[in-house]
């Protein structure tokens, strides 16, 4: 046999070798990952912009309880020890965070168990900006939402409802958590109305409102109504949400990325919008 012929037999049985380890490397991915989603028909079509929807978390980062929400151990250094390591220590419900059923429901679904249909959603968001820069107790009402349906059509199933209050711009100023001096532990922000909460419960098939603030109800609240009514159904909020001046009101997918922690009643997640 010519060496040209040698040589061109050696790159067939290489290439071909190349294309079974390629494809069982992708069997070995799809196993590992154990679960695939057909993407649903009402996501972003050609979509064009990616945007973080997540605000960096820090011990500076406002809590709702006022107490820093992570703390950094550091357990090897570059220097000494030739890499870097920190043990973590972070309160789930601290930063752009999910808050699962199981954080207000005695069995509801932990986070881990949140199903990868609910993580790659439609985004609708509500704009309450203007109301909000008056009147920082304001809350997304049942209006609000027949307002958007108006202009855009139903709500999508499995969507994520977010609210835009403008919160995000406050974020390193006293008056992102709103703490009222003359009430301690008085906080104010906008958050969702019980009465819009149980508008998109009956009314649409949304699996997830969002909101800008430290909490799905308002500041002042005191029975956490919004919470209660909404996370026991197995649906799951998302709190301290960045960027929604950046993404469309509607037509846009959201990308949640929920950390896989048993047991967890939430956590810290990393939210990206493609529209």
């Amino acid at each position: 046999m010519c060496d040209a012929c040698v040589t061109e037999a050696v790159k067939r049985r290489m290439l071909s070798r190349r294309d079974f380890f390629r494809a069982s490397a992708a069997g070995a991915a799809a196993a590992t990952l154990g679960t695939t989603l057909t993407a649903p028909a009402a996501l972003a079509q050609g979509a064009r912009r990616v945007t973080d929807m997540t605000h960096v978390f820090s011990p500076e980062f406002p809590t709702f309880g006022g107490a820093p929400g992570i703390e950094y151990r550091k357990d090897a250094d570059f220097g000494a020890d030739g890499y870097n390591l920190y043990t973590l220590s972070m309160n789930e419900h601290c930063g752009t965070h999910i808050d699962a059923p199981l954080h207000f429901s005695e069995d509801g679904a932990s986070v881990d168990e949140l199903p990868l249909s609910s993580l790659v959603v439609p985004l609708c968001v509500i704009d309450i900006r203007a109301r909000a820069a008056e009147d920082r107790d304001t809350q997304v009402t049942p209006d609000d939402i027949r307002d958007w349906t108006a202009t855009h059509g139903p709500v999508p199933e499995n969507a994520c409802v977010a609210m835009n209050s403008g919160w995000a711009a406050k974020l390193n100023t006293p008056e992102f958590r709103g703490a009222d001096p003359a009430r301690p532990g008085g906080l104010h922000f906008p958050g969702f109305h019980i009465e819009a909460t149980q508008m998109l419960m009956e009314e649409t098939g949304a699996r997830v409102i969002a909101v800008d603030t430290l909490s799905l109800d308002h500041g002042p609240s005191a029975d956490f109504a919004t919470h209660y009514a909404w996370l026991p159904t197995g649906r799951y909020g998302i709190e301290c949400l960045a960027g929604l001046d950046e993404v469309p009101v509607a037509g846009g997918t959201l990308m949640v990325g929920a950390p896989k922690i048993r047991g967890g009643t939430g956590g810290q997640a990393r939210v990206i919008a493609l529209h």
